[in-house]
């Protein structure tokens, strides 16, 4: 997997998405793990995983595993890239060294073999991760086969924008196209151009156009990192979108029920969904 990943970067097919987050980590602290996990527990509807099984497909930083484990559950992290994986045994290190109720390991969630063989969770989850795969909807089918009956399966997918996704996904070839020396000057131009215009929606609404609410609100939603978050989508690749009909009508027929939904409003984000497995 290893070999394909870094052929799939060399063709300029693939974000380095581990590189990322091996950045992110610099910026991660007590605060942030607290809301990453208060965020976990809101979407859930779960005050504790305690006694739970948590599959975290496409692990990225290993933010939300660590969040789980401090839930209480049994974790079994997961991820494409290798530098992700390397992130997250990074997070394992510091906080849950030689805890053998936390695993780590490099895998693809389009691997059936693989995915069938990790068996079935009480919780399945996987935020901003299938889109990125480059078959969105294989990879949902196969992690929402790892949910146990009764079992919660949380989801992230980025919302179709129609004719705006189309030219996201421009801006994202583009990113991977330039020379890596270059890839941060052109993530700060778009990054710039929209907190431009967000300041200037701001401004018109009689508030203060400077962002700094906004970013700060950012962190307190899930934890996350406004730079890095701006790098991950202008340069994620691959990149698909979904409505939230076309998520949750075909895992309805599969016999899922959604529990929790937030949606973007139409806008540049993820939809969120929660779904539990009805019983046979």
């Amino acid at each position: 997997m290893s070999a394909t990943h870094s052929e799939e970067v060399a063709q300029k097919k693939r974000f380095q998405f581990g590189d990322n987050w091996k950045s992110f980590l610099s910026t991660l602290d007590e605060e942030r793990i607290r809301i990453a996990t208060n965020s976990l527990k809101e979407m859930l509807q779960l005050n504790e995983l305690k006694g739970k099984t948590f599959l975290d497909v496409g692990c990225g930083s290993g933010l939300f595993s660590l969040a789980a484990k401090r839930l209480g559950a049994t974790v079994h992290s997961l991820d494409y890239d290798p530098q992700s994986v390397a992130c997250a045994n990074e997070l394992k290190r510091r906080y849950y060294p030689d805890d053998p109720f936390w695993n780590v390991e490099e895998g693809s969630a389009l691997d059936p073999g693989y995915m069938n063989g990790l068996g079935q969770f009480d919780i399945v989850y996987s935020w901003g991760v299938l889109h990125h795969t480059g078959h969105m909807r294989e990879g949902i089918n196969l992690a929402s086969k790892s949910v146990r009956e009764q079992g919660l399966f949380f989801i992230a997918i980025y919302n179709d924008q129609g004719g705006a996704s189309k030219r996201w996904l421009i801006v994202k070839r583009l990113y991977n196209q330039l020379p890596a020396i270059m890839r941060p000057m052109w993530a700060l131009l778009i990054a710039s151009f929209f907190e431009s215009k967000y300041a200037l929606v701001r401004l018109i609404r009689g508030r203060n156009p400077l962002p700094l609410r906004d970013w700060a609100q950012k962190k307190k939603v899930r934890g996350m990192s406004v730079w890095h978050d701006w790098v991950d989508w202008i340069g994620g690749l691959p990149f698909e979108v979904a409505t939230p009909e076309e998520i949750i009508v075909p895992l309805q027929k599969q016999g899922f029920i959604l529990q929790n939904i937030t949606t973007s409003a139409g806008g540049l984000a993820c939809n969120q969904y929660v779904f539990k497995k009805s019983g046979s």
